[in-house]
């Protein structure tokens, strides 16, 4: 059981690792090129779109993040579970009082200010997620020595 555990949270976090960086390097720098006249629209299909597609992996590596706390296959230590729960704490609560703030002021039309601050405050949640993706090749050689 502990093997399928870390198996869906390494699943889960390197899907939300290539989401974040092609948001962050590709889908958010872009969103000063659609255009003022349809942007409100764009944002708001935006955030309902990007939520099915983000919402199943980030829960999952929640759930199973803090599983791995408690739960561990043989021969994983504690401190990367340790590590990687609390980096999962930054990328929720920087998607909560970073990312979400700055949607919100997009769905009602493009603002230069909250763009450039949504895409500069999410280079947290990329490096986070970049860290939590080494944390869990940790985990995982160390399940299979």
């Amino acid at each position: 059981m502990t093997d399928i555990i870390l198996l869906l949270h390494a699943l889960s976090t390197f899907a939300m690792l290539g989401i974040i960086w092609f948001v962050q390097v590709v889908h958010y720098p872009l969103f000063a090129r659609v255009g003022e006249a349809g942007f409100a629209l764009y944002a708001q299909t935006h955030s309902r779109l990007t939520t099915w597609v983000v919402a199943p992996p980030m829960l999952l590596e929640l759930a199973t993040g803090v599983l791995l706390l408690w739960m561990r296959p043989e021969g994983v230590a504690l401190w990367p579970a340790i590590a990687g729960a609390a980096l999962l704490g930054v990328v929720w609560l920087a998607t909560a009082a970073l990312s979400v703030p700055r949607h919100k002021i997009l769905v009602g039309g493009f603002d230069p200010d909250a763009w450039r601050a949504l895409c500069l405050t999410n280079w947290l949640r990329t490096a986070a997620w970049t860290i939590r993706a080494v944390l869990v090749i940790v985990m995982l050689a160390a399940a299979i020595e």
